[in-house]
């Protein structure tokens, strides 16, 4: 059988075993190879038949893949390796729109699972929410329906935000309640005005251009194909692809 077109460091599966279910009667096969092909369907957007056949059978891929997302196995990874970097002095929000294909919208909105899809100008799209720390990296993810506001995603994060310094965002989260609950945790906002303000509250315009850095998040993340484009029914696995793009590109390496 030829090499894989990628695999997983020993260094790397040994800061993510530790987050994996144990294994309760036969043993599972092998963790590395499953979870690196895993990896390269979500990151080259392929379907999962279609995953090359030295990471083994395609349905072990699948299979592997729906059972850890419904466990909250990506999500725990995710949680704790951005953990590890200690409490940021300094955040950054924002959200992103992604594409759902047709093939994702064909799920019961009223059904065991939900979807995450809504409906705007763009089209069928999911909206994912973000607050990176200082350097972009991602600390609290979200994932609503593509109509849902920036209000109601902060709203969301906020019991998850980490202590920091400062927080900066866009005029999308310039609301009078957003900022006070920011400074009942002793965080400084740096958030642009919205134009509608009678009397715009200042901010500091330096600090401010550090908000490229959570632009740049995004437009990483969406190099993964399967994320830029969704394909996935359920949101809980949809997610569970996010989670695991976040951690391998900006996690676990560090």
């Amino acid at each position: 059988m030829p090499e894989p077109p990628f695999l997983l460091t020993t260094a790397q599966m040994q800061r993510l075993s530790p987050h994996f279910p144990l294994s309760h009667g036969i043993p599972r096969v092998d963790d590395c190879r499953v979870l690196s092909g895993i990896i390269y369907v979500i990151r080259h957007g392929l379907r999962w038949r279609d995953a090359p056949a030295a990471y083994g059978p395609h349905k072990t891929l699948y299979n592997r893949f729906v059972r850890w997302s419904r466990m909250g196995v990506f999500d725990r990874i995710f949680a704790a390796l951005a953990a590890e970097g200690g409490p940021p002095s300094r955040l950054m929000i924002d959200a992103t729109h992604l594409k759902a294909h047709r093939t994702a919208a064909s799920l019961l909105k009223k059904g065991l699972f939900p979807r995450c899809i809504g409906r705007t100008k763009g089209g069928l799209n999911s909206k994912l929410h973000a607050v990176c720390d200082g350097q972009g990296r991602p600390v609290v993810l979200l994932l609503t329906e593509g109509q849902a506001s920036d209000h109601r995603g902060a709203a969301l994060m906020l019991p998850k935000l980490p202590p920091a310094n400062e927080l900066i965002a866009d005029r999308g989260y310039d609301s009078a309640r957003f900022r006070a609950e920011l400074a009942a945790r002793g965080i400084d906002a740096c958030i642009r005005s919205t134009r509608s303000r009678k009397q715009p509250i200042p901010h500091d315009p330096t600090l401010y251009r550090q908000r490229h850095r959570i632009e740049n998040m995004f437009g990483r993340l969406k190099d993964w194909r399967r994320i830029a484009m969704r394909y996935d029914q359920c949101a809980q696995t949809f997610f569970a692809a996010i989670t695991l793009a976040a951690t391998v590109t900006f996690w676990l390496n560090q």
